[in-house]
């Protein structure tokens, strides 16, 4: 009877917001705290970050490489060929890296869908979960499955948006995720790396 109680007033309290937004916000806390932990077990996490650091480092080391061509050619051709060597194994690195970040997610793939269809289809359904800095409706493409009504977004997007900037921050404090790996930054610069494209000389 007690426990009967207690799950009433426990959904009852999460049925709406503030309830629902703090609810999700500490749920995303402890999946992305396990999803951490488990990496820190199943994964090398130093070997990972200082392969990850070497990586950024030869990818910065393309724009030098590149600005010798006009400078002296004969280096250039030089350095470009260690560089292209070295490119064929640090890919090959990256598989391999690849591969090691999975083996969490393969640990909590299944019972993450489970628990998160239970939560969208049982006990959210679409209910207002957190409010919005705007209408959620005008999101391109994407709008009609995050909206919960004109400035309010539903448990998919709200857990969604904390997700992304907590996943970083706990990575970062249990040392998980190296200033070189992390962030949208580290992504960018990557990006920007491989855009560049060495001149024929």
């Amino acid at each position: 009877m007690l426990s009967l109680i207690f799950k009433n007033a426990f959904l009852d309290l999460i049925d709406s917001p503030p309830g629902s937004m703090i609810f999700v916000l500490l749920l995303s806390i402890a999946t992305a705290s396990m999803s951490t932990i488990l990496t820190k077990w199943l994964v090398d996490t130093e070997e990972i970050n200082r392969k990850q650091t070497q990586i950024k480092g030869h990818e910065e080391e393309k724009q030098k490489i590149i600005d010798l061509a006009e400078v002296d050619p004969e280096r250039y051709r030089k350095a470009r060929k260690r560089w292209d060597r070295k490119d064929v194994m640090l890919k090959k690195t990256k598989q391999k890296m690849s591969l090691q970040r999975m083996k969490p997610s393969c640990v909590t793939f299944l019972p993450m869908i489970i628990i998160f269809g239970v939560l969208n289809t049982v006990v959210f359904r679409g209910a207002q979960v957190a409010l919005s800095p705007m209408h959620a409706n005008d999101v391109p493409l994407i709008g009609n499955f995050i909206s919960a009504g004109p400035v309010w977004i539903n448990f998919t997007a709200w857990y969604f948006l904390c997700s992304l900037g907590l996943n970083t921050l706990i990575q970062r404090l249990l040392k998980i995720q190296s200033q070189a790996s992390g962030g949208m930054g580290g992504m960018f610069a990557g990006q920007k790396a491989k855009a560049l494209e060495f001149p024929d000389v």
